[in-house]
């Protein structure tokens, strides 16, 4: 018999419909309802991406299942990968995740994160919620905190850019008058004096796929930043593109590094937003495909997982 590894995958987690968006927002809040006018404008950029369609949603289901395949093909000897999901503002949360192993008889597990940078603020709290559980309800589990720059991904990310930029060249633009604006959600400027590395993670990938891309004229700028009275890392890819027109930039392709699946900050912040103010400036605009299942990815995820197993000795295959 192959005993069973369980491997807990992270992510944010998004509303399942527009009626489950107070609740979803609510959490976000830390239990305190969204008003009115704020709740309007949410369910409002839902009802913008495709009617209300909630795609990180199907595409996390999507990337759960095909990493438990590219888990298992590896066919190690002694073990079976099962992959759970843990999601940090909506069910099945982090805890329901870790709980559910733990009542199928796993004791033993690996955690990972959609989510290639590691910040305190962000995976940090989800290995942190996912901790506190799996020791209360007896799982032995260890935690991937960063992957920002396994070759793989880095191949996966390099090749959307590339692809993004000879539809620039076959459009007429020269390659290297486009302007490549790798992005990812900014965070409150504080962790800045924290030591946290999520900034030279996020310029240690961008660096690494502009090289591999054959990308030089690139830039880094932040996205989405929250709406609180602190101050959040910028600037803005708005305010970036703004910057770069008056500058006479007339072709931008943004690659959000930050993110591997089409969510919210995705098809709302890049694909409406930034298009509506691309249009103002009369420069164009386009964004390189998300990661969601690409084969590539996947098996990031999934020799990511294996090596933490074998350091843990959770396997010997």
């Amino acid at each position: 018999m192959k005993k069973k590894i369980g491997v807990l995958v992270l992510s944010y987690g998004t509303p399942k419909s527009l009626d489950d968006v107070e609740a979803y927002y609510t959490h976000i809040r830390r239990g305190n309802p969204p008003g009115a006018e704020q709740l309007k404008e949410l369910k409002d950029r839902y009802e913008a991406i495709v009617g209300g369609v909630f795609p990180l949603r199907e595409n996390t289901d999507r990337q759960v299942e095909r990493m438990q395949e590219e888990l298992n093909k590896f066919n190690l000897p002694d073990a079976e990968f099962v992959c759970y999901q843990g999601l940090k503002h909506t069910d099945p949360f982090i805890e329901d995740g870790v709980r559910n192993m733990a009542a199928d008889g796993i004791t033993e597990a690996v955690g990972i994160v959609l989510a290639p940078h590691y910040s305190t603020m962000s995976v940090g709290t989800y290995i942190k919620r996912a901790k506190a559980t799996a020791e209360e309800v007896g799982v032995q589990m260890s935690f991937i905190e960063s992957y920002h720059l396994h070759p793989k991904l880095i191949e996966a990310f390099s090749q959307r850019v590339s692809a993004k930029l000879d539809l620039f060249e076959e459009t007429g633009a020269k390659r290297d008058e486009v302007k490549v604006l790798f992005s990812a959600h900014s965070l409150p400027e504080r962790i800045l004096t924290m030591g946290d590395p999520y900034r030279d993670q996020l310029l240690e990938t961008s660096e690494a796929v502009a090289a591999a891309a054959g990308v030089t004229n690139w830039q880094f700028t932040w996205q989405s930043a929250g709406r609180t009275a602190e101050p959040w890392l910028g600037p803005d890819v708005l305010e970036t593109m703004k910057d770069l027109s008056e500058r006479d930039v007339r072709y931008m392709l943004v690659s959000p590094l930050g993110f591997v699946s089409d969510h919210l900050e995705v098809l709302y912040d890049l694909d409406i937003e930034a298009q509506e103010v691309a249009e103002e400036l009369d420069v164009r605009v386009m964004r390189i495909d998300s990661l969601n299942t690409d084969p590539l990815y996947m098996e990031t995820l999934a020799e990511c997982v294996l090596a933490e197993c074998r350091k843990g000795a959770l396997v010997h295959g």
